[in-house]
């Protein structure tokens, strides 16, 4: 199991506009992970990238050290000053084999997340593998590891209350806006219609908020954002034409680059001097920095919500226990279903020996196949069949056995 490693970096030795530097657009991501299996001979790769996290799952026969992590931050982030790449590389966290097995059960089952508690990491664990998985990325032992990390995951969530009146960054994010004390008919703008704003909105929606207006790269998906909660769809490449004004400003795409730019906040603003909400939910953040440094404006970040999160993990710290003892028998669970897998992969050349023996005595015997009467060379077959049958599910179940006992 040692081949199994895991490569991250989270909230909690880093800061979280630091990690976004990391992230890499779904138009990059099969060109640039191939290119990275295809240097460092690794065998299998899963990319996981949230709002407070970007982490590689590898299967590779290598030995992953510093200078492992050197070379592979090195090859696919070959943009990176010198001096950055040597940030990220001193700050790496590396697990392996049943560390790297009990890490990605402490993500999936939010244990390890800034938010604890919050369901939507499941979601996100699982879309990365799917995503993987149809670029060609990962293969058997992602697989299970994925299967049974997922597994585990909703077993937690059903059977403890870590998920109980749960506090997701959306709703932190909410809190603090509500200290701002807007009104209701506040002019909110939302930059993103993905899976953090749409919740976003709702969320808003429910509190009483009704003006809303959505900019998206795709307008079909700002339109449906916009039919569910009753407001104005545009291309994000019409940002700039926006003259109707704003209070409250939602922003969260996968862009690599600040979208809400000086040049394009001065457009929104229209003359307007009064004192603007920008909350920014991206990572990295889709705020350029002179926008908060120059402009009067109260703006909240992922960053600004990680003390907020600390407060809540004192508060679930209990049933953090409780889920950890869930994770321990996972853990030795998946430990079975991993060397039980290794015996399958290792047997599947039997059956074709098997074969391969059959038909050699089939040659061997053939004068004295032919002697027999039709009925007899009946009989033969089904019982060379049933001992075939019987040879390859008897070692195996016998090696299964000798896993377990060991």
């Amino acid at each position: 199991m040692n081949n199994i490693n895991v490569i991250a970096f989270t909230h909690k030795n880093l800061e979280v506009n630091n990690i976004g530097l990391l992230h890499i657009g779904d138009e990059q991501l099969s060109e640039r992970l191939h290119a990275l299996k295809n240097s460092l001979s690794i065998d299998e790769i899963m990319f996981l990238s949230t709002c407070n996290r970007v982490e590689f799952v590898l299967v590779t026969q290598d030995f992953v050290d510093k200078s492992y992590i050197q070379n592979f931050l090195s090859t696919l982030y070959s943009d990176f000053e010198a001096e950055l790449l040597h940030h990220f590389v001193n700050l790496a966290q590396h697990f392996e084999g049943t560390e790297a097995v009990t890490h990605m059960l402490r993500v999936a089952t939010s244990i390890d997340s800034m938010v604890v508690g919050e369901r939507e990491i499941i979601t996100q664990v699982r879309s990365a593998f799917e995503n993987c998985r149809t670029l060609g990325l990962t293969g058997d032992t992602i697989r299970i590891l994925m299967r049974h990390t997922i597994e585990t995951a909703k077993k937690v969530y059903t059977h403890t209350a870590i998920a109980t009146n749960p506090v997701s960054i959306v709703s932190l994010a909410y809190n603090k806006l509500r200290d701002t004390a807007f009104p209701l008919d506040s002019r909110i703008l939302f930059v993103g219609a993905g899976s953090t704003n749409t919740t976003f909105s709702k969320f808003l929606l429910k509190h009483g908020f009704t003006n809303f207006t959505i900019f998206n790269r795709s307008l079909a998906n700002a339109e449906k954002l916009a039919a569910e909660i009753g407001g104005k769809a545009h291309l994000l490449s019409d940002l700039t034409k926006h003259n109707k004004g704003f209070d409250i400003l939602i922003t969260c795409t996968g862009s690599e680059e600040a979208i809400i730019t000086k040049e394009i906040y001065e457009a929104l603003l229209q003359g307007d001097s009064h004192k603007k909400v920008i909350v920014d939910l991206a990572i990295p953040c889709d705020t350029a920095p002179e926008v908060i440094e120059q402009f009067n404006v109260k703006h909240i970040s992922v960053s600004d919500l990680k003390e907020i999160s600390e407060i809540n993990l004192q508060r679930r710290i209990q049933e953090v226990h409780h889920v950890q003892e869930m994770l321990d028998a996972a853990l030795t669970e998946f430990n079975k279903i991993y060397r039980e897998r290794q015996v399958e992969v290792a047997m599947r050349a039997v059956p074709e020996k098997v074969r391969e023996i059959r038909a050699t005595a089939q040659d061997v015997f053939a004068k004295d196949l032919e002697a027999l009467d039709p009925k007899a060379t009946e009989v033969l077959e089904k019982m060379m069949a049933f001992m075939e049958k019987k040879y390859l599910s008897v070692p195996m179940k016998m090696a299964k056995e000798i896993l377990v006992q060991h």
